[in-house]
């Protein structure tokens, strides 16, 4: 997101709510009865529902990807919400079982996918992307294979020259576990081409 837009937002937000408080502080004036603050929980679960993370999360999705293909001088990703929320959708169907398993059926893959999962609910988007990115070291350019025995498949669709968009989703599960999954475009990992 652009960071002028990302601006107007927070000042519409912020003018949006300046004009609700001074509305409702207006209203009523010979009501004595105090008007109850919201508790702490329900402001949790309503700003969980609108979800006021995501742009960060989003960000920083996009941001660690963006400085893994820099190191392989390959062109900057574009977030695409549409693959946001593709992601965010399938997300939602691991959320009860939080388990590690791609959306589309094995061979039938219509876009990069990749997935992650961490015990507690502490991980970030840093954490997938560094830890998908970490299996470069398994990955053997000259002869374009992984380390018999190892994944590096995550890392070479990070850094995969074609791919232009990304769209991801973090996801607490049910079990208080995270699922985080991103989705690329077009796809890489294509059998016989090198990623750069």
């Amino acid at each position: 997101m652009r960071p002028s837009l990302l601006l107007s937002v927070f000042l519409l937000f912020t003018v949006t709510l300046s004009h609700n408080h001074q509305v409702t502080s207006q209203s009523s004036p010979a009501s004595k009865t105090p008007v109850k603050r919201p508790e702490n929980e329900t402001i949790y679960k309503v700003s969980k529902q609108l979800c006021w993370g995501c742009v960060a999360e989003s960000l920083q999705f996009l941001f660690a990807h963006n400085l893994v293909r820099a190191y392989k001088w390959e062109a900057p990703l574009m977030w695409d919400f549409q693959l946001e929320k593709y992601a965010r959708w399938w997300g939602g169907q691991r959320k009860a079982d939080c388990k590690l398993q791609h959306s589309f059926p094995e061979g039938e893959f219509k876009l990069g996918e990749n997935i992650y999962w961490g015990q507690g609910s502490t991980w970030t988007p840093y954490d997938a992307v560094n830890t998908w990115a970490a299996e470069e070291k398994y990955y053997t350019y000259v002869t374009n294979t992984c380390v018999a025995g190892q994944m590096c498949g995550h890392y070479t669709q990070i850094v995969w020259r074609d791919t232009r968009r990304i769209g991801c989703a973090r996801v607490v599960c049910d079990s208080g576990d995270v699922f985080m999954t991103c989705n690329y475009d077009p796809p890489g990992n294509y059998i016989g081409e090198r990623p750069y």
